[in-house]
């Protein structure tokens, strides 16, 4: 791999960086989207250098960036809020004239009501960008005003823009920042404590550059004599792939994701939609009326209550509590992080390739067929993450290579103990590749043989590591699983080494 598309990667990094630091962009960051509310605190603001000075950068704000955007809305805030405009205005020359004017006129509050300002700003719904600008602490806590955007902001697309401009506590406005997944600048004309999301984020990207660009180094630098060396060679192998393996003991109880969602699933946890909004659904009220000598129902002004085709296709009444919806809006976004943090779980290390192994009794099929010599580093890597990782918790093991013949690590399923794990894994060092892909005898005999006892265990788990098809015709073998699994307590894998 050459590495020029590097080092000019790193180059383009550093010149961006540089470029956010110049001009405006350095004091108040690159602003983004189109229709943008401007949000500025006036409180820690006071008469002569110091307030000309933000007046003057705020100036270069509206000359460098803002006049390139369709709409602009504007509002000051101390203790009392105060907008330009009732609405947002189309970028004009005479819009602009009138924002310049209002930064001229600024003038210096008491208090920081950040939230009273974002109760306003964010009922203007024509905004797809907003730019809070704070120079002192704001007077609430971060709970609460994170709380609150967070609700307003659900399922609406608004680009969050926080900057701290001489402030003396920066972490409050940066945490609400992250909170609503926005963008994060602190400025100083000190030129104390920098901090920028955007340039923080072309830091990581340049580092990372560079440390490929430094792996790439050290690959050139390593001469390989081709004509001697083993095709499996080729593929550079771990640090310490012979070594013995570094056990872990799984610190919690492998579950598959459907048994983990039956106690953290939406319904497990009475997040249903319906769940929630049951005590306060009404079933249109129907009645025979003996004066009228007819069947009436019940009417519903539209302002009163609300109807909602329920699951089983009535119609109901809703009557909306939005503090239980704010509540109900909150909670979803709980589970949502728990879902991305055991999604990030699944994606990593041996379950990334193997899944969560959740069976007590485990036996494992490897492909060695001679298709595989160019893989067989990585096949082995990926057995010995499976038994460093996930193995010393269950109660039985075995491992079958196959290519055309089956050559199983031991007769029968062996206990799962540290001494087992470290022979079975010197076993797979010494596998070697070769024939074909015999895999119906492969399956036949760890079911016919570890799995003989079917009948008295529950738990049992197949796993098969392979990189192609088998020998055998699709029919035979889903004719073969059907004779070979039935009635059986067994959990199939199926993986291609390839994709890993």
């Amino acid at each position: 791999m050459c590495a020029m598309p590097f080092v000019r990667v790193i180059e383009l990094y550093q010149q961006r960086i540089q470029w956010l630091l110049q001009d405006s962009r350095k004091v108040f960051g690159l602003i983004k989207g189109t229709k943008v509310g401007l949000v500025v605190d006036v409180s820690s603001m006071s008469h002569g250098p110091r307030l000309w000075g933000f007046q003057k950068d705020l100036l270069s704000l509206i000359d460098e960036q803002l006049c390139y955007k369709k709409q602009l809305y504007c509002l000051s805030f101390s203790t009392e809020i105060s907008p330009l405009w009732e609405s947002p205005k189309n970028i004009n020359v005479h819009v602009l004239h009138e924002a310049r004017q209002w930064i001229q006129q600024l003038q210096p509050g008491q208090g920081c009501n950040l939230l009273k300002a974002l109760k306003h700003v964010l009922m203007v719904k024509e905004l797809n960008s907003l730019v809070l600008i704070v120079g002192s602490c704001p007077d609430q806590s971060l709970e609460i005003l994170s709380d609150y955007a967070q609700q307003c902001m659900l399922g609406r697309k608004l680009q969050t823009h926080a900057v701290t401009y001489d402030c003396s506590n920066p972490a409050v406005l940066k945490n609400l920042a992250e909170a609503v997944r926005g963008c994060y600048h602190c400025y100083s004309s000190k030129g104390e404590n920098f901090d920028s999301s955007d340039v923080h984020l072309l830091l990581q990207e340049s580092q990372k550059a560079k440390n490929l660009l430094k792996s790439i180094k050290q690959t050139f630098q390593r001469r390989i004599e081709f004509a001697s060396t083993a095709p499996s060679n080729f593929l550079l192998k771990p640090p310490k792939h012979e070594g013995p393996l570094v056990i872990q003991t799984p610190c919690v109880l492998a579950k598959t994701s459907t048994d983990w969602l039956k106690t953290n699933g939406l319904k497990a946890k009475k997040l249903n939609l319906y769940q929630v909004l049951a005590p306060n659904a009404f079933s249109p009220v129907e009645g025979f009326v003996p004066i009228l000598k007819k069947t009436v129902s019940s009417t519903l002004h539209e302002k009163a209550m609300m109807q909602f085709e329920w699951y089983d296709g009535t119609v109901k009444n809703i009557h909306v509590d939005l503090p239980v919806l704010y509540n109900y809006q909150k909670l979803l976004a709980k589970m949502v992080r728990i879902y991305e943090k055991r999604i990030d779980w699944l994606s990593v290390a041996s379950r990334r390739i193997w899944g969560s192994v959740c069976e007590r009794r485990v036996v494992i099929l490897v492909d060695v067929s001679v298709t595989n010599s160019m893989y067989i580093i990585h096949i082995q890597h990926c057995l010995r993450l499976l038994l460093e990782e996930q193995m010393s918790n269950k109660d039985y093991f075995n491992i079958i290579a196959f290519g055309s013949d089956v050559v199983p690590w031991q007769l029968e399923l062996v206990p799962s103990q540290p001494e087992n794990l470290q022979n079975a894994w010197r076993w797979v060092l010494s596998l070697q590749c070769k024939g074909s892909r015999n895999f119906m005898s492969a399956l036949r005999r760890a079911v016919e043989v570890d799995f003989k006892d079917k009948d008295k265990h529950e738990s049992q788990g197949l796993y098969l590591l392979t990189t192609g098809i088998p020998d055998q015709e699709a029919v035979s073998i889903i004719t073969g699983f059907a004779t070979l699994l039935f009635a059986e307590v067994l959990i199939c894998s199926f993986m291609s080494v390839c994709s890993v």
